[in-house]
Formats: structure tokens, C-alpha cells, sequence
């Protein structure tokens, strides 16, 4: 179905916008390489880094950060499995393995005395994410990295604005990752940054960027993030306001918990307003709500597959063992449109159609955030 009333997500794009993706584009190749790191520049300003280096695509940045620190054929990668599909391919691609670990019941995040607990000889690094806008357990995936000898890589991308005991995320890995894909508060439909205090991994990272296995950003596409980025702190507080609509609406429906945030989470901005069903929500029970849902005009979606059901984790024969909370948070997670523009009646419109959808399924209407 592509005429949905409520959309998923809505791309912010201005005139000005417009207007200097068009100054950018009329420009010489020369001027538009000039442009790019400029705004790389910028970028490692903003996120406190001291380097910053663009990337057409995130799963690009990622398999040349890891070849960067040299890992590949026989290392091991400990990721969330609770995290995009590739991930995992891009740990694959770069010649070495990823090895799955647990999240954290409620913040989604990757556990760290889970993650500590796959820890092998061969392990040579820790990817954590920041998942639908929560902080990770910084300070204690950093003890864990600097304690085994790892390599710890932070993505970012679904948390820009977001903070763990007032720093901001982007400054917790050896190397931290943004995507700039869809959905976010910066959303281009491409692109991606890697960023670093490492003088030897930018350099590394710089000489790849311009091979065919990782392109560097468009001008362009820099452009429309550069004035995204100039709006930011605004189009947080307008996500925010929606996410007190959705939640005041929402409770509506019995047993509702509010969002979590850890007590080290200084600032989180959700990267969707997701929420939970109740423990009598099977899976398939979960995706029938979002047929319904989708069948009555509105775009929502289940949240974050595990990776180790992805068709190229089967095939490989990767299986969710030891994954158990995984299951139970991905299995019953339902992403409802978000973004800055929704207004009050269509948020209205979502809760209400979620709570004859939870109906329909015949499960009642106990649903938790």
C-alpha cells in the first residue's frame, strides 16, 4: 500500500535547503570536494571529535573502520543482536565474524556482562549502538574494552542529541558511527560519517574513502545535512513534543509503563516512538496489528529484526541462542510514524487504530511502552 493518511516519517527539507544543495551542485567537481571537507571539519567540531570522515554509505564506514584496526579473517566481533541487518554483513565483508550478544531488558541496549561473556580468543572488538535513542552502558562497555584489550565501536546513528552522564553520544567509541539514511531527525536517504580522536584511523579511514568499496558522501547530500544539523536543537524539541502526544494519548490502553531512560541517560531523544506489546503478544500476533494498521492508511512497522534472522545469518547458520530478552523485546515492538511535523489528530488517529488493531487480534488492548 502506498497511499498511507499517516506516513511513517516525513524528510525535513527547506528551501534554503534546496537553494544550497543547488549552489553545491553548480559547482566544480574541485569546489564540491572542497565543500565536503569543510563540512567534515564542522562535523568533527560539533560531535567533539577530532576527526570526521564521510561515507556514501554507513556499511561502507563500517567494514573500513574494522580494517582499519586490521581485524578481519579469524577475529570476532561482539554486536547487539538487536541491530540493522548490516551490521552483520559488514562485519562479514570485512573478512571476520560476528558474534551475537544479548541486550539489556530495558533499554534495548547491548548488555555489557552479556556481551563480557562472549568474549573469545578471538575476539577483537565490541559494536554497540546507541538503540532507538538510548545511551548504551558506556562506562561499562568502556571498562570492558580497555579491561580485554578491544576495540570499541560506537553507532550512533538512531541517538544524535542524546547524552550518557552530560556527553553527548558520538564521543563514547574509538571510532563512532553515524547513519543518515531515513527516519531521524537527520534524515538525507544516504550517507554516513565515521568519527575518531585516532590521528593513524582517520588517515587509514581517509585513504579508503575514495575506493569503489567506500565512496565518499556526495557534496550534495552533505549540503542537506549541513542544514539539518543548523536546525537541530528545533527539530528535537518539536520529535519531543510528539513523543508527550503519543504518550498522553497512549494511555489509554490499561497497564502502560512509560518510556524507560537509565539514570545515567542525561538527554534521550527517541529515534521512533516504539512501542511494546503486552507479554500475551505472540510475534505473529504482533505483525497482524501492523497489517491492520497499514490496511487502515497508517505506516507503521515491526522494530529491528534480530540479525540472526536475517536470511544470510540463517544460511550461514547463525541461531539466537543466548538472545532470550532479544526475542522477547524484538517479537512485540511495533514503530508507529514519527517525526516532528505529525500533529495532535493524527497522533490521535494512530492510538486509536492501534487499539482496535490489538483488538482485532484477538488479545485485548494491554500493550506496553
Amino acid at each position: 500500500m502506498t497511499g498511507f493518511k499517516v506516513r511513517a516519517e516525513s524528510w525535513d527539507v527547506t528551501f534554503a535547503d534546496q537553494e544550497r544543495m543547488r549552489a553545491v551542485a553548480l559547482g566544480s567537481p574541485a569546489a564540491q570536494e572542497a565543500w565536503l571537507a569543510a563540512f567534515e571539519t564542522r562535523a568533527a567540531a560539533r560531535l567533539g571529535r577530532r576527526y570526521a570522515i564521510a561515507f556514501a554509505r554507513a556499511a561502507d564506514g563500517l567494514e573500513r573502520v574494522l580494517g582499519a584496526y586490521g581485524i578481519g579473517s579469524g577475529d570476532e566481533v561482539i554486536v547487539s543482536a538487536y541491530s540493522w541487518h548490516e551490521i552483520a554483513r559488514a562485519v562479514w565483508r570485512a573478512g571476520a565474524t560476528p558474534v551475537f550478544s544479548d541486550i539489556d531488558y530495558w533499554s534495548g541496549t547491548l548488555n555489557p556482562e552479556k556481551a563480557e561473556a562472549r568474549i573469545g580468543p578471538a575476539t577483537r572488538a565490541i559494536l554497540a549502538a546507541n538503540t532507538n535513542g538510548h545511551p548504551a552502558d558506556w562506562g561499562a562497555l568502556r571498562a570492558l574494552g580497555e579491561r580485554r584489550g578491544l576495540v570499541l565501536i560506537e553507532d550512533s546513528t538512531e541517538a544524535i542529541g542524546s547524552a550518557y552522564e552530560g556527553t553527548p553520544v558520538g564521543r563514547f567509541g574509538d571510532v563512532s558511527l553515524f547513519d543518515f539514511r531515513a527516519r531521524g531527525p537527520m534524515a538525507c536517504g544516504a550517507g554516513a560519517l565515521a568519527v575518531t580522536d585516532d590521528a593513524g584511523i582517520a588517515k587509514a579511514l581517509c585513504a579508503d574513502a575514495g575506493t569503489q568499496s567506500a565512496a565518499p558522501m556526495s557534496a550534495l547530500t552533505a549540503a542537506l545535512i549541513e542544514g539539518q544539523w543548523g536546525r537541530l536543537d528545533e527539530t528535537l524539541a518539536a520529535r519531543g513534543r510528539v513523543a508527550s502526544l503519543y504518550a498522553r494519548h497512549i494511555r489509554s490502553f490499561e497497564g502502560i509503563k512509560d518510556p524507560y531512560t537509565g539514570p545515567r541517560v542525561t538527554a534521550h531523544h527517541a529515534f521512533t516512538f516504539l512501542v511494546h506489546l503486552g507479554a500475551r503478544f505472540s510475534r505473529q500476533a504482533r505483525d497482524a496489528i501492523v497489517a491492520d494498521l497499514r490496511d487502515g492508511g497508517i505506516e507503521a512497522r515491526p522494530y529491528a529484526t534480530p540479525l540472526y534472522r536475517d536470511a544470510e545469518c540463517r544460511r550461514r547458520g547463525f541461531s539466537g541462542t543466548g538472545c532470550g530478552l532479544t526475542d522477547k523485546i524484538a517479537d512485540r515492538g511495533i514503530a508507529l510514524p514519527f517525526y516532528s511535523g505529525l500533529c495532535e489528530e493524527e497522533i490521535a488517529l494512530v492510538v486509536s487504530a492501534l487499539k482496535d488493531a490489538s483488538v482485532n487480534v484477538g488479545a485485548g488492548s494491554a500493550i506496553y511502552l
